[in-house]
């Protein structure tokens, strides 16, 4: 693999990021917004879950 200098490095750097396609503002808040309800709605089902194990659990071992 050859090696090549930094001025060489950066202007390679600057030509690919260039072909990136970056996401809108919009798209980007949409996105974060769909991150937090996902986290939301798993972080409640998972409370549920551990409710629904925890009572299980308490009425099989008899301390409930």
């Amino acid at each position: 693999m050859a090696k090549t200098n930094p001025v060489e490095f950066l202007q390679q750097v600057r030509a690919e990021t260039k072909k990136v396609t970056w996401p809108t503002r919009k798209e980007t808040l949409v996105t974060t917004a769909m991150v937090f309800v996902m986290v939301l709605v798993a972080s409640i089902f998972f409370f549920v879950v551990d409710q629904l194990i925890q009572l299980g659990i308490g009425a099989l071992l008899g301390l409930g």
